[in-house]
């Protein structure tokens, strides 16, 4: 009930008056049964633009800090993200990947929409970067169809860091389902899997027209932390003490 509240009540008729956003292919989206929208991730707004454009409910797997925050803030964004239906996925470790994995099926195994960002995290940037394979895996063991989207302009509108979007149309994007029945079974092989990945990848690169960094973006962004750090230190060297 809280999620249609949200759509077509609360949320839904703000972001599309800020917005405006302009829809491009949304009848390549399923009617029904199950399948993943794969994007690419440039805002925190993308969590609420894709779901107020869908007719069918999606359910997002959402990093797991946005449900363990600190304080008012905190408890109040985990209850919005818990009421409007989104998993709480651990990013930390194998074992966490299994995790996001097993709730991502059982979101599928229910004929739902599953949302999914291959990258993993926000791109600090505005570039693409290389997807991570549980995409493929909950593709490949599910049997359903992938349908890539590309969120255009919204990085502009709300880079990270920036708590409140500015007023801009943005535009989204889906392309024609990604069919992967030929992989059938292989849902282990590593090369398979990569390989489904990068296909993702690339028509979520072709629909959105960014640049494409054949890297990690968590590793891009904890390389350019550690590069601020030094820089910090170098500016403001400890003291000797004594």
């Amino acid at each position: 009930m809280f999620y249609h509240l949200l759509k077509y009540v609360l949320l839904g008729p703000l972001l599309r008056l800020v917005f405006r956003p302009r829809i491009e292919g949304l009848d390549h989206v399923p009617a029904t049964g199950a399948a993943i929208i794969a994007g690419n991730h440039l805002s925190f707004s993308d969590h609420f633009l894709m779901p107020a454009v869908l007719g069918r409910r999606i359910t997002f797997l959402a990093k797991a800090e946005y449900f363990t925050g600190p304080g008012l803030k905190g408890r109040l964004t985990a209850a919005f993200f818990r009421s409007a239906g989104q998993i709480p996925v651990d990013r930390s470790g194998k074992e966490a990947g299994r995790a996001a994995i097993r709730e991502g099926l059982g979101v599928l195994g229910r004929d739902e929409l599953l949302g999914i960002y291959p990258e993993g995290t926000r791109s600090h940037d505005g570039r693409l970067y290389k997807g991570k394979v549980g995409v493929a895996v909950m593709a490949l063991t599910a049997g359903v169809p992938v349908v890539p989207c590309a969120m255009i302009g919204t990085f502009e509108a709300q880079p990270p860091g920036r708590r409140l979007p500015r007023v801009r149309p943005v535009a989204i994007r889906f392309g024609a389902p990604l069919d992967f029945s030929r992989y059938a079974g292989m849902e282990h092989e590593k090369t398979v899997l990569r390989a489904v990945t990068d296909e993702i990848m690339y028509a979520i690169l072709a629909l959105s027209g960014q640049e494409y960094v054949d890297r990690y973006a968590a590793e891009a962004k904890a390389e350019l932390e550690a590069e601020a750090r030094a820089v910090r230190g170098r500016r403001f060297p400890r003291m000797p003490l004594g």
